[in-house]
C-alpha cells in the first residue's frame, strides 16, 4: 500500500488469521531490532480507514475456501525497500549469489535476536538492490512470532531462529562472530524497552498492560542468556555453523 508519506508499506491487518497480538509482536520486535542496529524495515502503524476498504477489491483475507474483508482501524506496516518499480527484491538467491550480499553477518545478529526474543518461526529475509546494481543487501522481515507468537512466553529449543540456509554462516568460527550483538542486547534497559512497548496501540493487545509488563521483564531477564542459547544451538544435531571449532 501507498500511504500518505508517500512510502510503499507492507501492511499487515488486525483480523489476520495468526491474532491480533502479531501486530504488535511485529511493531515491537521491529522496533527493537532496529534500535540494536539490524537491517529491518521502517515500522509504521497505518490508518485504514472504511471507504478504502469498502472501494478496493484486494482489501480481502483469504480463510480456506471463504474470505473477510480486511478490518479498518491501525494496522501494521513494513515499509518496502524503495519504490517498487525501481527496486529488485527477491526472497531466495541462488548459494554464489547468496555468498556475495553485502551484509551477511548480519545473519549472526539477527541469529542473537531470534534467540533473545525466542522467534518461533524460521528467519524470513529478503535481498534487494536498485534496478542496475549487482549487490544485493539483505533486510530482515517478519518478526511476528518473535515471543512465541500470541503467547507471549519463551520456549526456547536449540533450531529455533535459524535461517533455512546455513550457508549464511559459514563465516562463524566461534563465538566471537555473535558478542558485539549480544553486547547491544545486554545494554539495553527496562526502561528503553518499555518505551518500545509503548508505541504500541493498546487494542493490538487487548489493553492488558499487565501482560505488556511481564513481557518486558522477561526480554529485560533473557538478555544475560543469549550466549547459552546460541552454543545449544552449535552443539545441535542441525550443525548451522560449519566452520566452528571448538
Amino acid at each position: 500500500m501507498r500511504c500518505a508519506n508517500g512510502g510503499y508499506y507492507v501492511v499487515k491487518f488486525q483480523n489476520n488469521p495468526q491474532g491480533l497480538r502479531i501486530l504488535a509482536n511485529e511493531l515491537l520486535a521491529t522496533r527493537l531490532a532496529r534500535r540494536i542496529g539490524l537491517p529491518s524495515p521502517e515500522p509504521e502503524v497505518v490508518e485504514v480507514r472504511d471507504e478504502l476498504i469498502a472501494h478496493t477489491e484486494d482489501l480481502v483475507i483469504q480463510l480456506g475456501r471463504g474470505r473477510a474483508l480486511c478490518t479498518a482501524g491501525k494496522q501494521f506496516g513494513s515499509r518496502y525497500p524503495g519504490e517498487p518499480a525501481n527496486t529488485v527484491v527477491y526472497d531466495f538467491l541462488p548459494d554464489e549469489q547468496l555468498r556475495t550480499v553485502e551484509n551477511l553477518d548480519d545473519f549472526c545478529g539477527v541469529f542473537v535476536f531470534d534467540k533473545w526474543t525466542c522467534n518461533t518461526n524460521g528467519r524470513q529475509a529478503i535481498f534487494y538492490r536498485k534496478r542496475g546494481e549487482e549487490a544485493y543487501s539483505a533486510q530482515m522481515i517478519d518478526h511476528g512470532f518473535c515471543f512465541n507468537a500470541c503467547e507471549w512466553n519463551f520456549p526456547d529449543a536449540p533450531l529455533r531462529g535459524l535461517y533455512a540456509r546455513h550457508r549464511v554462516y559459514e563465516r562463524v568460527r566461534g563465538p566471537e562472530a555473535f558478542e558485539k550483538w549480544i553486547a547491544r542486547v545486554e545494554r539495553l534497559s527496562t526502561g528503553e524497552l518499555g518505551d518500545e512497548c509503548g508505541q504500541i496501540p493498546p487494542e493490538w493487545y487487548g489493553n492488558d498492560a499487565d501482560s505488556v509488563e511481564r513481557l518486558i521483564e522477561q526480554l529485560y531477564r533473557r538478555r544475560t542468556q543469549v550466549r547459552d542459547l546460541i552454543v545449544s544451538s552449535w552443539k545441535s544435531s542441525a550443525q548451522p555453523f560449519p566452520n566452528w571449532r571448538a
